[in-house]
Formats: C-alpha cells, sequence, structure tokens
C-alpha cells in the first residue's frame, strides 16, 4: 500500500500558494519496477496518489516540468508513504482492493500454517538426528574400548609368544 502528496510551494514566502502563476506546473509519473504507470498527472500544481503495490521492487516518481523561456526553478513537496505509515487509509480503500487484501491476507495465514507445520516437523528430525548422534557416539566409544582391548590382548600375546620363543631358543 502506497500513499503520496506533492504540491508546488512559492517562489516567495510572501506570495501564497493559492495564487501561483500559471507557469508553477509539474507533471508526475509513478512507475513501477516493471515500466507498469501506477499514477500519472500533467500539469499540476497538486495532486494525490494511492496504489496498491503489484510488483515487488523499487518504485520510480519521476516529475518534470515544462521548457521557460527564461527558465524557472519550481519548488514543491512530496511526501510518499507506504506500508504501515500509509495511513490515510479511506481512500485508499476500495471495496475490491480490500477483497483482494483479505485474499492475500489468506494466503499469507496459509503460509504462515505451512511454516508452522514445517518448523515442527524440522525439530522432529532435528530431535531424532541428535538421539542418532547419541547413539552414534555412544558405539563408537564402546568400539574405541573393544579395539583397544584387543589391540591390548595381541599386544600380551605377542609379549608371550615371544618370551616363549626366546625361552626355547635359550636366549632368555
Amino acid at each position: 500500500m502506497a500513499v503520496g502528496k506533492y504540491h508546488v510551494v512559492g517562489p516567495d514566502p510572501n506570495f501564497p500558494d493559492a495564487q501561483l502563476p500559471e507557469s508553477h506546473r509539474i507533471s508526475l509519473r509513478v512507475t513501477s519496477p516493471y515500466g507498469n504507470s501506477m499514477h500519472y498527472a500533467e500539469n499540476a500544481q497538486s495532486g494525490n496518489f494511492a496504489f496498491t503495490a503489484a510488483e515487488a521492487g523499487d518504485y520510480l516518481a519521476c516529475f518534470w516540468a515544462p521548457d521557460h523561456k527564461p527558465p524557472v526553478t519550481i519548488g514543491f513537496e512530496f511526501d510518499w508513504r507506504s506500508g504501515v505509515s500509509a495511513k490515510d487509509w479511506p481512500s485508499v480503500a476500495k471495496k475490491g482492493k480490500v477483497d483482494m487484501m483479505e485474499l492475500e491476507l489468506k494466503k499469507l495465514e496459509e503460509t504462515i500454517k505451512n511454516i508452522h507445520e514445517e518448523m515442527f516437523y524440522l525439530r522432529e528430525r532435528e530431535e531424532e538426528m541428535q538421539d542418532l548422534n547419541k547413539r552414534t557416539n555412544s558405539r563408537m566409544a564402546w568400539l574405541g574400548f573393544l579395539s583397544l582391548g584387543i589391540c591390548l590382548s595381541v599386544a600380551g600375546l605377542q609379549l608371550w609368544h615371544l618370551k616363549t620363543f626366546f625361552e626355547r631358543k635359550k636366549l632368555l
């Protein structure tokens, strides 16, 4: 949701905005990221616009004034609000826009439910993986001690065999 207001300000603080000369007019075009025109005003001294963004990305507001001879400096004030800060809801929210917004909110609610279910599934899987990790660690520790026991028993058997061999050869 985006709303905007713009108006030309007078060149002299003593010159009220209501009595701006005809030359102080601007044109405005607001375009979407794909170049679609969201608002267009030509030769305006002030105006408002409101739209619901259908495309993701940066929206562009382009101001221009006709060529003046001699050149004239035109100042203007511009206020653009989007999202929650767009407080001019009554002028923006029309029945068709509200219905589209309701549909989008229902889609978002369904997406949130799916994300919630996915989070529970992932927590369940994480718990299973932690249990598997604990079992694997305990098995590896058990097999490590078994391997150490086998290595020590083989070393003992080798010492016994060498001792008996050297005793038979009468070297010990």
